[in-house]
C-alpha cells in the first residue's frame, strides 16, 4: 500500500493511508498472531526491491490496499499473484474505480473520509478483515487469478544463496544512522536504532510538529536517501517519494536557512519534480501557493502573487478544499491592493470573487465541522471499544476541526458578518492547547483587516 497522504487523481480526493494502516490493518493482523510489516518498515540495504520481492514470495499473508489506484501497490499485487497461489487479501476504500483486470478479484472495501476514518467503520472493518484473514489462512484456497486460469503451475521457491544475501541486509542502514547521528542531535528517537524508512518519516513528522524544521529537513532528506528507488530525477515519478518530497519542501521553506528568500527558492526547486504547474494534487498546489505567497510578501515581485493565486485557485476547485479556498480569497483581496490590475473595475472584480469564495467556504466548513463533531461524539461513546491508536485520532480530528472553524471565522470576517465571526471566534478559544494556532489565525486576520479597511471605499461603491 501507499503511505502518507495520497491523491486519487480520478476524484481529486486526498486519503491519509497511514490511518488505513494504523487503524484498520495493523491492529487486526497483530491480533491474529502475525508480524505486520509495511514496505517502509522493512530494514534493508542496497536496493529495497530485493527485500520487497523476497517478502512478496515468502510472507504467510499479503494484504494489498489499492486505494488511490496506487500503481506500486497494483504492480506488487501482480507479483504476489504470480508467486503464490493463495493467502493474498485485496482491500480498498470504497470509492476506488477498479481497473478492468481487477474486476473479477474479490476486493474487501472500507469507507475512508479522506482526513479520517469513522470510528464505527474502524470497528466494523476490523471485524470483517479479521474474519477474512482467518478464512484465507485456514482454507488455503487459490485466490490468485494466475493460478486459477493457468492450472498446473508450480509456485517458485527462493534459492538459498538469495536468502543469505538478503538476510545480510542492514549494514548500510546502520551507516546511514551514524551519519544522521552526526548531522542532528534531537529527542525524536535514536537514529542508531531507528533505521527504517517509517521511523525516519515519523521522526521528521515529530520535528515538524515541534517546529524543529532544521532537524525535519535532515530526517526527510535521509528518508529519501534510504529509499534507494528515489533520486532527484525520479521524485515526481514515484508516488511513494511524492509524500516525502512534500514534507521536505515544507520543512525547507519553514526553516528559513540560510535566509528566508533562499529557503523559499530552494523549496521551489525541490518541489519542481512534482510539476506543480500541471499537478492535480491539492497538497502540491497548496505548497506551491504558500511558497509563492511568501516570496511576494518578501517583495520579490508581483509575478509570485499571480502564480500563488493560480495554484490556490486550482487546489480549491479540484476538490472544494477549504484551506486552498480561504487562501485564494485572501490573495484576491491582496491583488486588489496591488498594482497588478490598476483599473478600478478589476479591483472590484477581485473583491467580489473573494467574497463569493468565502460564502462557498462557509457552507463547506460547516458541513465538515458537523461531520467531524459527529465522528468525535460517536468515537467517545465507543471509547472502550477503541484502542489507544484510534483514540489518538480523536485529538487529530479536534485539531482539524479547529482549523476548519478558524477558516469559517475568517470567511465571516472577510464578508463583514461580525456577529457570526465573534460567535465562531469564541468557539475557537474553547479548544485546549490552541495558543499557537490562535496566534497563527490572528496573524492572517490582522492582515486581512488592514486590506479590508483600505478597500472600504471600493466595497462602498459595490454596495451602491
Amino acid at each position: 500500500m501507499g503511505f502518507g497522504t495520497k491523491t486519487d487523481l480520478v476524484t481529486g480526493r486526498q486519503l491519509d493511508l497511514n490511518k488505513s494502516y494504523r487503524l484498520l490493518i495493523k491492529p487486526v493482523v497483530k491480533k491474529k498472531g502475525l508480524v505486520c510489516v509495511r514496505a517502509d518498515e522493512i530494514r534493508h540495504s542496497g536496493s529495497i526491491e530485493a527485500q520487497m520481492y523476497q517478502e512478496l514470495l515468502t510472507a504467510d499473508l499479503v494484504i494489498a490496499d489499492l486505494s488511490t489506484a496506487n500503481p506500486n501497490a497494483i504492480y506488487e499485487l501482480g507479483i504476489r499473484h504470480a508467486l503464490r497461489p493463495h493467502t493474498t487479501i485485496v482491500i480498498s476504500e470504497n470509492k476506488l474505480t477498479y481497473p478492468f483486470d481487477l474486476n473479477h478479484i474479490l476486493i474487501t472495501s472500507y469507507t475512508h473520509l479522506g482526513d479520517s476514518i469513522d470510528f464505527d467503520e474502524v470497528i466494523r472493518f476490523r471485524q470483517v478483515l479479521g474474519d477474512v484473514i482467518v478464512a484465507v489462512l485456514t482454507k488455503q484456497a487459490t485466490d490468485s487469478p494466475v493460478y486459477t486460469f493457468l492450472q498446473g503451475l508450480t509456485p517458485p521457491f527462493l534459492k538459498a544463496k538469495v536468502t543469505q544475501a538478503v538476510a545480510a541486509a542492514g549494514q548500510a542502514l546502520e551507516e546511514v544512522g551514524n551519519t544522521l547521528k552526526e548531522e542532528v542531535t534531537s529527542s525524536y528517537g535514536s537514529p542508531e536504532k531507528d533505521q527504517t524508512l517509517a521511523m525516519l518519516i515519523q521522526q521528521g513528522e515529530d520535528a515538524i510538529r515541534d517546529s524543529d524544521f532544521d532537524s525535519a529537513k535532515v530526517f526527510f532528506n535521509n528518508a529519501l536517501k534510504i529509499d534507494t528507488t528515489a533520486s532527484a530525477s525520479r521524485y515526481g515519478a514515484n508516488p511513494q517519494d511524492q509524500y516525502m518530497v512534500q514534507r521536505l519542501v515544507l520543512a525547507t521553506y519553514k526553516a528559513k536557512k540560510p535566509d528566508p528568500v533562499s529557503a523559499l527558492t530552494q523549496a521551489l526547486t525541490l518541489l519542481e519534480p512534482l510539476n506543480p504547474k500541471e499537478s492535480n494534487d491539492p497538497e502540491t498546489l497548496g505548497l506551491a501557493g504558500a511558497i509563492e505567497k511568501r516570496l511576494f510578501d518578501l517583495e520579490q515581485g508581483n509575478d509570485h502573487l499571480s502564480r500563488s493565486i493560480r495554484y490556490y485557485e486550482r487546489g480549491y476547485l479540484i476538490k472544494d478544499d477549504w484551506y486552498n479556498g480561504i487562501n485564494l480569497a485572501f490573495l484576491l483581496n491582496l491583488r486588489a491592493d496591488s498594482s497588478i490590475y490598476p483599473a478600478k473595475v478589476e479591483k472590484i472584480a477581485d473583491i467580489v470573487w473573494a467574497n463569493r469564495v468565502r460564502r462557498e467556504i462557509i457552507i463547506l466548513c460547516q458541513e465538515n465541522i458537523d461531520a467531524m463533531q459527529d465522528q468525535i461524539n460517536r468515537a467517545q461513546q465507543k471509547a472502550t471499544e477503541i484502542d489507544m491508536t484510534a483514540r489518538a485520532e480523536i485529538d487529530k480530528l479536534k485539531e482539524d476541526q479547529f482549523w476548519c472553524m478558524a477558516t469559517k471565522a475568517e470567511a465571516h470576517f472577510g464578508l463583514g458578518e461580525l456577529d457570526a465571526y465573534r460567535e465562531a471566534r469564541l468557539a475557537l478559544e474553547e479548544f485546549p492547547s490552541s495558543g499557537w494556532m490562535l496566534e497563527s489565525f490572528e496573524t492572517q486576520l490582522n492582515k486581512l483587516s488592514s486590506l479590508l479597511e483600505k478597500q472600504a471605499p471600493l466595497l462602498q461603491s459595490i454596495n451602491e
